[in-house]
């Protein structure tokens, strides 16, 4: 990995290409993030920094936590993930990584958690096919139907759609940035990956 940074969703706006095409976008607060902690190979067996965003109150950190951001200096983060960069050993603790590490036109890929929508049943979940709403369905018509097989194999086979929490897996898209608008540490990235 060549450059990563750590940032939120701050909301969605619009662009303009160069045709005078309109591109929807999404906003996203990346950075600054801190070096909090220097992997090498001597020590750890392969070379990796961790970063940490988002300043948090210190009585929020358990004491572990602090000790372990002390070492980088007066800084209280919220989040930390490590990355193999490969620049890592340009960057020291305590160092700084900003949004300006990107440039127009780069690819990059975006990871974030999706949005949660509950315990959903199997139409909104799966887009299974609901009964009819006549006669004879009882009051199961937006229910899951049959499971399966009687006797043999006596069992529901791995996969079967059903109702469940629905939302928040990790989601990743591919994309291209575009140049940064509003303030250095916010940049939109286009919502289809073309």
């Amino acid at each position: 990995m060549e450059k990563a940074i750590i940032g939120k969703k701050v909301g969605m706006t619009q662009i303009f290409d160069a045709d005078g095409k309109v591109i929807p976008v999404t906003l996203i607060e990346a950075g600054p993030c801190t070096v909090v902690q220097k992997k090498t190979e001597e020590k750890d067996g392969y070379s990796a920094v961790q970063l940490g965003y988002g300043d948090v109150a210190e009585k929020k950190l358990t004491k572990p936590e602090l000790g372990h951001l002390k070492k980088a200096g007066d800084v209280r983060k919220k989040t930390l993930k490590e990355f193999r960069l490969a620049n890592c050993d340009a960057l020291n603790v305590g160092d700084e990584v900003k949004a300006d590490v990107f440039a127009e036109g780069d690819r990059v890929d975006v990871t974030g958690i999706s949005k949660g929508h509950g315990y959903q049943g199997v139409i909104k979940r799966h887009g299974a096919h609901r009964l009819k709403e006549s006669h004879g369905t009882g009051p199961v018509h937006r229910h899951a139907g049959s499971m399966g097989p009687a006797t043999d194999p006596s069992r529901i086979f791995k996969g079967k759609i059903g109702a469940g929490q629905m939302g928040v897996p990790t989601a990743m898209q591919k994309t291209s940035t575009q140049p940064p608008i509003s303030c250095p540490c916010t940049f939109p990235l286009p919502c289809s990956s073309s």
